[in-house]
């Protein structure tokens, strides 16, 4: 059985191989061999593994995957045989989502509904925990705010503009480039229903429109009570790749009293008059890693919880992913030298 394999190069060159792996013959008592249906392609945080010390000379590719359970441990109380789960591999896995078969605890998996598809389950599972983490766990959202969502059009910003209008919040979002600003203006709460997801899109790639003043007159002068980034610029100068990323001071001004701020950036650094703003304004800023579900076991419950919401609502429609045609396994190392270097737009399955 092979799987995909990534090793870190000299000057930042990412080498992805394909690896046999053995399935291990003994599973724990709390573990799950599930048979892979389909798998998820998200980029590898090389700086991730490094910080948390589980550096590899070869890290697992896929960690979001939906399949079969084919076998349980002695003593789970989740699973049986052949229950539809999907779940995220935690960064320490060994084996890669786009082996045949992987073995995982039962604690990093839930059920499948029915209606929804395989491709489906993998490939929303983790941008509707980013979703779910920036919202509810770090902003703490409520009817009746205004959220921005910076790039709206991406898998993960999709998703966020509907979990936010799900629950009743006036939603505005950027958009990168005039498709995706008439993608966003398209979108709908639901097939055949005229209201529209957002308030308002505001397009940064004209440099006629300006974020800020977009903002403030949408919110009458208050400012918006969350911002979801998408990254941020913190310099004047920065690479071409940041160009369409907000100044922070920019996104410090539209924060509202009592706002949040919930970031992307690892790297953020905030100077002393930047923490003074926040200060005056009683706002909060969060850093947004969905991966601390997975390195701590200290909200287990409340993990299992997001993950089952999230299926729940991509099954009744809540969640209305964008998505490319799902790829053969034989397309996906070219498929994730395209995700590493984030040349896609949509999240890319695997069907196994």
């Amino acid at each position: 059985m092979k799987g995909l394999y990534c090793k870190p190069g000299d000057q930042g060159v990412v080498k992805f191989v394909s690896q046999e792996t053995n399935v291990p013959t003994n599973i724990g008592n709390h573990q799950v061999k599930v048979q892979v249906k389909s798998c998820a392609l998200s980029p590898v945080d090389f700086k991730l593994y490094e910080d948390l010390k589980l550096e590899k000379e070869l890290v697992p590719v896929g960690r979001e995957i939906a399949g079969v359970v084919l076998q349980v441990g002695p003593k789970v109380t989740f699973f049986q045989p052949d229950d539809e789960v999907v779940g995220i591999l935690p960064l320490e896995a060994e084996q890669s989502g786009l082996c045949s078969v992987v073995v995982m605890d039962e604690y990093n998996l839930v059920q499948k509904p029915e209606k929804v598809s395989w491709f489906e389950a993998a490939a929303v599972i983790k941008d509707g925990l980013r979703a779910y983490t920036a919202l509810h766990t770090l902003a703490r959202m409520a009817v009746g705010q205004t959220v921005l969502v910076l790039d709206g059009a991406g898998p993960f910003g999709v998703l966020a503009i509907q979990l936010a209008h799900y629950h009743g919040v006036k939603v505005l979002a950027t958009a990168l480039s005039p498709e995706d600003q008439k993608f966003l203006e398209e979108l709908r709460p639901s097939v055949g229903v005229q209201e529209s997801l957002l308030a308002r899109v505001i397009g940064v790639w004209d440099s006629k429109e300006d974020l800020v003043d977009s903002c403030l007159e949408e919110t009458g002068g208050l400012g918006v009570d969350i911002i979801i980034d998408s990254g941020v610029r913190l310099y004047n100068e920065e690479p071409e790749t940041q160009r369409q990323c907000p100044h922070k001071h920019d996104l410090l001004t539209l924060l509202s009293v009592g706002g949040h701020w919930v970031t992307t950036e690892q790297h953020f650094q905030l100077d002393p008059p930047d923490s003074h703003i926040l200060f005056l304004k009683a706002a909060s800023l969060s850093f947004l890693n969905d991966e601390v579900w997975t390195t701590s076991r200290a909200k287990q419950g409340r993990y299992l919880h997001i993950l089952k919401d999230v299926m729940d609502k991509l099954c009744t429609g809540t969640f209305r992913p964008q998505l490319e045609d799902p790829v053969p396994l034989y397309e996906a190392t070219v498929s994730m030298e395209m995700v590493q270097r984030t040349q896609t737009r949509k999240r890319i399955a695997v069907k196994l």
